[in-house]
């Protein structure tokens, strides 16, 4: 068991949550009851995940994508007053963490992502340093391709670009499709991320560099059920990941 403002406290600490400038506020977006016995882990606030939350009687959910982005309407109406209205009937607290989510070195998206690629980073590149780059073993851009598939159990969209050996691959999760010329100006024959765009197509052809896209949810499952691993294990919490199938 843990208070709440200790597991607040420690999120902020080990996600440097203090390091970013984001789309939205990290840390702790509803508050909840003060003691957190149960903990689910999810990549984004959804009603089904609140509503499998609640049924697995949490106290708390930790996800990446959370319920408020710069810019958005502020009016708690419509799916907003669905999602908010069970984390509030139930004094459920929900913790949510973009960015510093993504960058934690070992517990983050793209530390996760490596790992079940067989990558790892020993440089980092882009804004606010979120992508990682590191050697590759030689394959080319259909052997990643095909690695992609059996580690994330779905096909990436491949550019393949010139057909080149790979000996460095970049990546960056989820929606990082505009970190691809950072990712070649830092060296790399191959560029892993969630998004494809229409710019990406043309500058994979014309540059040689390959591009996966290979899903925005499904490069993002693995940095929340780490850190909720992580929080288990540092308090003593009962844990459980929530995956919520997403196409995207």
């Amino acid at each position: 068991m843990a208070q709440r403002t200790e597991i607040a406290s420690h999120l902020s600490a080990l996600l440097s949550v203090d390091r970013f400038k984001d789309y939205g506020p990290n840390g702790l977006q509803v508050e909840g009851r003060d003691e957190v016995r149960r903990l689910v882990s999810g990549v984004t606030a959804s009603l089904a995940l609140i509503e499998a939350a609640v049924a697995d009687g949490a106290d708390a959910i930790l996800v990446h994508h959370g319920l408020f982005w710069r810019g958005q309407n502020g009016c708690i109406t419509g799916w907003m007053r669905q999602r908010l209205a069970p984390l509030l009937a139930h004094g459920i607290n929900l913790f949510a963490y973009h960015l510093p989510l993504d960058a934690h070195p070992t517990l983050g998206n793209n530390a996760q992502l490596g790992l079940r690629l067989d990558l790892q980073a020993d440089a980092r590149f882009g804004e606010q340093d979120l992508g990682c780059i590191g050697p590759a073993a030689g394959h080319d851009a259909a052997a990643l391709a095909a690695q992609v598939q059996l580690a994330l159990g779905r096909m990436p969209v491949l550019l393949p670009g010139d057909g080149r050996p790979l000996r460095r691959v970049a990546w960056c999760t989820g929606g990082a499709q505009g970190y691809f010329e950072a990712a070649i100006a830092a060296g790399a024959d191959a560029f892993i991320t969630g998004e494809l765009s229409e710019p990406q197509a043309h500058i994979a052809r014309e540059t040689g560099v390959a591009f996966l896209a290979c899903g925005h949810h499904a490069t993002e499952r693995y940095g929340a059920p780490a850190v909720g691993a992580h929080l288990a294990q540092q308090f003593g919490l009962e844990h459980r990941f929530i995956d919520i199938p997403n196409p995207a």
